[in-house]
Parts: C-alpha cells; sequence; structure tokens
C-alpha cells in the first residue's frame, strides 16, 4: 500500500510540475473552443422553456382571462390619455 502512495505522489509531483508546452505546439486539454455556442444553446432551451411555462399556463386554469383582463386595462388606460 505505501509503494502504491509512493507511486502515486511521484506521478502527481512530475506531473504538476512538468514544463509548459513549447510555443507553436498544440495544447494538450480542452480549450474554450464552442464555449459560446453551447452558452447560446442553453440560453435559448432556458427561454423556449419559459416561453412554454407561460403558455400552458396562460391556456390552462385562469390564465387567459388575466391576460385579457391585463390587455384590457392597459387599452383602457391608453385610450384615456388621449
Amino acid at each position: 500500500m505505501n509503494q502504491l502512495l509512493t507511486q502515486l505522489h511521484t506521478a502527481l509531483v512530475l506531473f504538476l510540475t512538468a514544463p509548459p508546452p513549447e510555443p507553436g505546439r498544440a495544447r494538450r486539454g480542452r480549450g474554450d473552443d464552442g464555449q459560446a455556442t453551447t452558452e447560446y444553446a442553453l440560453v435559448l432551451l432556458a427561454a423556449a422553456l419559459v416561453a412554454l411555462l407561460v403558455v400552458a399556463w396562460a391556456t390552462a386554469g385562469g390564465g387567459a382571462a388575466k391576460i385579457a383582463r391585463l390587455f384590457n386595462g392597459v387599452i383602457d388606460a391608453v385610450i384615456d390619455k388621449v
């Protein structure tokens, strides 16, 4: 068990103290390529979910009546100002 821990410690030390890659060579690991596209897709997915929830609320229960009252109130307020 002690030998295994020693080998793991040695591997970790060598990994952490390795020199940086030479300029012009490909980097290992993942970069930020595609991150903006992924974030954009997640934002669109969240917006679609919110839109579906609003549509579900408006079509079921008293949502349609509340929206109608809101629009009527806005239209009445605009007409009163004119």
